[in-house]
């Protein structure tokens, strides 16, 4: 199943030195990162909005990778950064994003946090009734965006009705009811769109009580399109436990996604004009995507360190160990898998070899790809595996030091007119 990648991706895998050269600078396994990529895909959610005819307004959701480059990306592209705790505030804020751009959010916030965002003239998330009395105690001007529990939800998170008109009533004095927001699990298009036309009520309503609330969030859940459909298609119609070195999952994230990213705002946009609904009543729509910024934004390298041959029902297979653990592919270590070939490089003429990954640790279940990925050669020590378009969540979210293994560090590549160029991101200097 191959997956899609960046022409820049393309140049490094093709390139015969610079990834060999990069790998023996660093030392262990790394992350790649392409932040023009992080930039085109901002670009191509801020002309949907140009489109539609809507003010809108794009925030990475910065839980979705920690790379300096990428914050970087959103503060040179016109985006800002939602953040959920101190660490991350101050980290957008060092790579140039202004505290005006930053959308605070997160359950039980802390008291510096809340003071930190107040002082920087942050968008504030509020989650719970508290935090509103707690904002009210700083005595400093703050905009807020009340977080409505969606109907029917039993998320932890939000407001539900009775909360979220005590805290409209108890909004006064230095804070400013600048709207309201929600977050929803899944990809579904419909329900985004008729709930953000629900909380265009909301808006009208808290006007009518004097408050300006013209801003809507409707959070993140962009999908993101990895694989051609006809190689999805055929791994679900015929997928078989044969196929693994161990059991397979059963649940996997959609690696085709038909209307992805940019597209799929689109669709929230036109569904029952939510469009003309958003202009007539001059509400701003922000949006929260993390991993559909960082689409083809970034792929994790690991060195070979070991080859050996099992056979299952009678066919031999490969499994190889690499210098790095499953924690770096962050699927594995949630009962599924991250199903994207990676590549082997270099690229030589060889025989297809059915392979499975290991990690480096002492544990049965620490496989990168439990499916036996038919490569196009047999692999062999020091050779390097490719995972593609790790940039999303994959990178960082389960990332330890367990057996005391360094962490992956991050490699920032940019192409330059005649060759690329490459340094380490600021996080891993």
């Amino acid at each position: 199943m191959p997956a899609y990648v960046d022409p820049i991706e393309r140049r490094l895998l093709a390139d015969p030195v610079l990834l060999g050269d990069i790998a023996e600078a660093v030392g262990g396994p790394f992350h790649v990162l392409f932040p023009e990529r992080v930039s085109l895909n901002i670009k191509t959610f801020q002309q949907a909005f140009t489109a539609a005819g809507v003010d809108g307004f794009v925030y990475f959701g910065k839980k979705a990778n920690k790379a300096a480059c990428v914050v970087r990306a959103c503060a040179e592209s016109g985006a800002g950064v939602d953040v959920a705790s101190t660490g991350e505030l101050v980290a957008a804020l060092s790579q140039g994003v202004r505290g005006e751009d930053l959308m605070v959010t997160g359950p039980a916030k802390s008291d510096e946090l809340l003071w930190l965002a107040a002082r920087h003239r942050a968008l504030i998330a509020i989650d719970a009734l508290d935090e509103l009395r707690r904002l009210g105690e700083l005595e400093l001007p703050v905009r807020v965006l009340l977080r409505v529990l969606p109907e029917g939800s039993n998320s932890r998170f939000g407001l539900d009705p009775m909360e979220l008109e005590q805290a409209i009533q108890a909004i006064s004095g230095s804070i400013t009811l600048s709207g309201f927001s929600f977050h929803l699990s899944g990809y579904d298009v419909v329900a985004r769109s008729e709930l953000a036309a629900a909380l265009v009520g909301h808006c009208l309503r808290a006007r009518a009580n004097g408050h300006p609330a013209d801003t809507i969030s409707i959070g993140g859940g962009f999908g993101v399109d990895y694989l051609d459909a006809q190689f999805w298609a055929k791994f679900q119609n015929t997928l078989s436990a044969n196929w693994f070195h161990t059991n397979p999952a059963t649940d996997y994230y959609p690696y085709h996604f038909p209307v992805p990213g940019a597209a799929m705002l689109s669709a929230i946009l036109d569904h029952q004009n939510l469009a003309e609904l958003l202009r007539d009543n001059e509400i701003r729509l922000a949006i929260e995507p993390g991993r559909a910024l960082l689409d083809r934004a970034g792929s994790s390298v690991f060195r070979i360190q070991g080859v050996k041959t099992r056979t299952a029902q009678g066919n031999p297979y490969d499994i190889l160990t690499v210098d790095g653990t499953s924690l770096s592919l962050s699927e594995q270590w949630f009962d599924s898998e991250y199903l994207p070939d990676p590549v082997l490089w270099p690229t030589r003429p060889g025989r297809l070899t059915p392979t499975c990954v290991g990690a480096t640790t002492c544990l049965e279940s620490d496989l990168l790809s439990r499916r036996r990925i038919p490569l196009p050669r047999r692999a062999h020590l020091r050779d390097l595996l490719v995972y593609p378009n790790t940039a999303g969540y994959q990178m960082d979210s389960n990332e330890s030091t367990f057996h005391e293994l360094p962490l992956p560090p991050k490699v920032v590549l940019h192409a330059a007119a005649d060759r690329l160029r490459w340094t380490l991101d600021a996080t891993s200097r």
